[in-house]
């Protein structure tokens, strides 16, 4: 038998749009059992493929290693004479990934890129000519990347891990082992657009804090993030920070020994999307419309209120034209409990 062929695949960031790529390359793998992959990804993000054959993980650091062109250069040069490849799959379209592409193709080698849709998501976001319709999910779009390139193929993916496998010890010492239910909150996200008002959020961990069968597991990072967090578990009993505490993933092993996370529209819903944790998600000025929706999540799972000028923003990063944030300050409590308790249910 020859030398395996591998395909190029790059998709630096950001860590939620990465998750993403995985049912994709698995599934790939999956209907193409002579082929390989090469993943080009930040250095931080190489668990999310960790146990996954024939994936060879190529770690980027954009800041230090491979910063700039010259660092495209070096990076091009190093994979030039350590691998080898077929063609390059560009998840990404950003100005490093179409540095390298462009290297790649001049070296006689084809690559392939994601078209992002562009002007149909600037559409969708308009405050003059809105066009409120479901546009592709990324995971269709890294799909349609890979049968341009010639190979066609659905996505077959059951997850990253089973259900039944055990929790480290190293977990166990620190959530324990005998709740009854485990719900997993991350109450932040990278821009004011896409967070629920933190008291909201409170009165959920109140909620389920007051119930006394079910654990809290909060999930962020950052000094801010847990200051808020710090200041939760000292208030509410059955309630625990893991901020800081796990590597990325050991947070994923958490969330698959978990009933159900309450999440915005951030990495940590495509985190738990990855091993089949139902994720009651917060939608405001982003919207599921735009693609970003978990892998395998159901759709009546999304609390968010339909308004006019939903959605105005496709990253959540645009500042409210009414500096009100209505489509966050007006969810109902209710509406979140009642949609995690759900799913809890299940479990009595």
């Amino acid at each position: 038998m020859g030398a395996r062929k591998n395909l190029l695949v790059m998709r630096l960031s950001a860590m939620g749009d990465v998750a993403m790529t995985v049912p994709v390359i698995a599934s790939f793998l999956r209907a193409y059992p002579e082929m390989g992959v090469i993943m080009l990804s930040t250095p931080r993000l190489s668990s999310l493929f960790e146990g996954m054959e024939r994936v060879t993980f190529f770690p980027v650091d954009t800041k230090k290693t491979y910063k700039g062109v010259s660092g495209m250069v070096k990076l091009f040069r190093k994979i030039k004479r350590d691998y080898s490849f077929e063609k390059m799959i560009d998840l990404h379209d950003v100005i490093r990934s179409k540095e390298l592409r462009l290297m790649v193709r001049m070296s006689g080698k084809k690559a392939y890129v994601i078209d992002k849709g562009r002007a149909e998501k600037r559409m969708l976001v308009s405050p003059q000519q809105k066009e409120k319709r479901q546009l592709k999910s990324s995971f269709q779009r890294y799909l349609d990347v890979f049968e341009a390139a010639g190979y066609p193929f659905s996505i077959d993916f059951s997850g990253l891990m089973s259900k039944d496998a055990p929790l480290p010890e190293k977990i166990t010492r620190e959530i324990g082992s005998g709740a009854l239910h485990r719900l997993a909150i991350a109450p932040f996200a990278q821009h004011v657009g896409k967070i629920l008002p933190l008291e909201k959020t409170e009165q959920v961990v109140a909620h389920y804090a007051g119930r006394g069968d079910t654990q809290i597991l909060l999930f962020g990072g950052g000094k801010a993030e847990t200051d808020v967090f710090d200041a939760w578990t000292g208030k509410y009993p059955n309630t625990l920070s893991v901020a800081g505490k796990f590597t990325l993933l050991e947070e994923i092993q958490v969330l698959n020994h978990c009933d159900a996370l309450l999440s915005m529209d951030s990495a940590n819903m495509h985190l738990a999307s990855l091993v089949n944790t139902p994720v009651v998600s917060i939608w405001g000025a982003t919207h599921p419309y735009a693609g970003f929706y978990g892998y395998g999540q159901d759709p009546s799972d999304a609390v968010q209120l339909d308004m006019p000028c939903r959605p105005c923003s496709i990253y959540g990063k645009k500042p409210c034209a009414t500096n009100n944030y209505a489509c966050l300050n007006g969810i109902s409590i209710d509406l979140i409990i009642n949609k995690i308790d759900k799913h809890l249910e299940k479990k009595r």
